[in-house]
């Protein structure tokens, strides 16, 4: 799979099923994180892989991130506040999104949260106080059947057209397709 073509099937997952993830599969998603571009290459992240079931369903019990108990991974993106106080979060976002890229080429389906109360995360987890929560990733086999939320979401929000994001030369100068 191109990335192209990873971006275009790439949707967010709130329905896994059981089945774990190979250990491979895991260490091809984290080198993509790995290799992701950061200011000044810095490099001011880690990555918290949770496979424990009981730290999968504390991860859980924020609002909206219910589902998180059945992924079989939770990928918890922290940044280095002390090394990179300005950019610490950009630079793991970049990461995370080469690991949903990297999940999806490897058949696998993923879930942004930004739903979760970081000292609870970080308690869970030991995450030492320099280090700051970005976001967490569910990971996992997709599930046919969605749950209410999911559901909701994807009858309400369709994506945008590339007209109504994208503006030519000055914002609001339409950027139209070529003929």
């Amino acid at each position: 799979m191109d990335v192209f073509e990873a971006i275009q099937k790439r949707h967010s997952i709130r329905a896994y099923l059981p089945n774990p993830v190979p250990h491979e599969k895991l260490e091809r998603i984290l080198e993509a994180a790995r290799l992701a571009p950061s200011a000044s290459n810095v490099q001011p992240w880690h990555f918290v892989v949770v496979t424990d079931k009981q730290k999968r369903k504390e991860l859980s019990e924020s609002r909206y991130a219910g589902f998180l108990a059945e992924a079989p991974v939770i990928i918890v993106g922290c940044g280095d506040a002390e090394v990179s106080p300005k950019w610490h979060a950009i630079d793991v976002t970049i990461a995370l999104e080469n690991m949903v890229l990297a999940a999806t080429g490897e058949g696998l389906g993923t879930c942004w949260i930004g739903s979760f109360e970081e000292q609870k995360v970080k308690q869970s987890l030991n995450i030492p106080a320099k280090f700051r929560v970005v976001a967490l990733l569910a990971v996992g086999y997709e599930r046919e059947e969605l749950d209410s939320t999911g559901k909701a979401i994807q009858l309400i929000r369709r994506r945008k057209r590339l007209q109504d994001i994208a503006s030519l030369d000055s914002f609001g100068c339409q950027f139209a397709e070529e003929p």
